[in-house]
């Protein structure tokens, strides 16, 4: 049987394997959070996926600093669109709560991390110097819900080639607040 709508798609989960190729490889996501006026921000950041959360950098003196500090509740999309030829194609967004480090240790382990990934060695150093600033903080996001999509799965199920052991469970959002729009609108 294949899909015949694009409603259901909490089923469709990556495997741990692509969910960690795809958080390896992608190298940018959208960093949101909540300003102090409850409206929704984000911005597109380069990220480093690492001891089981993300993590980003930025000037202290940058709102969404201060917008964390008051309300540690961000969430980060990821999009295999960023890096095609590494990166399963679908999504992935994470709630969580973002903790900011200031202290050397992090800094210390951090910067090479993030800025070797770059494959110029000198390059890397150069830019591995420049973020060491007064100024800037590291923020690690732990991941706490994971939302998934894998287009993949999606795609092999629209012409009925995807098994159904590789499908995941439904989300409340399809099992139960689905029916219920369905039978408000008397569908």
């Amino acid at each position: 049987m294949s899909v015949d709508n694009h409603e259901v798609v909490s089923i469709y989960p990556f495997s741990a394997e692509d969910r960690e190729r795809l958080l390896t490889n992608a190298g940018e996501c959208v960093l949101n959070w909540c300003t102090k006026d409850e409206w929704p921000g984000g911005v597109i950041m380069s990220f480093l996926w690492a001891k089981g959360s993300f993590w980003v950098t930025a000037g202290v003196h940058r709102h969404r600093i201060s917008a964390m500090r008051r309300n540690p509740k961000v969430s980060i999309v990821v999009s295999g669109s960023c890096n095609p030829e590494g990166c399963p194609a679908g999504t992935i967004t994470a709630k969580g709560h973002a903790i900011i480090h200031e202290d050397r240790e992090t800094k210390d382990w951090f910067y090479p991390a993030f800025a070797g990934r770059n494959p110029d060695k000198d390059a890397a150093k150069r830019f591995e110097k420049q973020l060491d600033s007064p100024l800037r903080v590291v923020i690690e996001i732990k991941p706490t819900k994971w939302i998934e999509f894998d287009g993949t799965k999606f795609a092999l199920d629209a012409i009925g080639e995807l098994p159904d052991d590789a499908k995941g469970p439904m989300h409340s959002a399809d099992a139960e607040r689905m029916p219920a729009a369905l039978k408000k609108l008397g569908l």
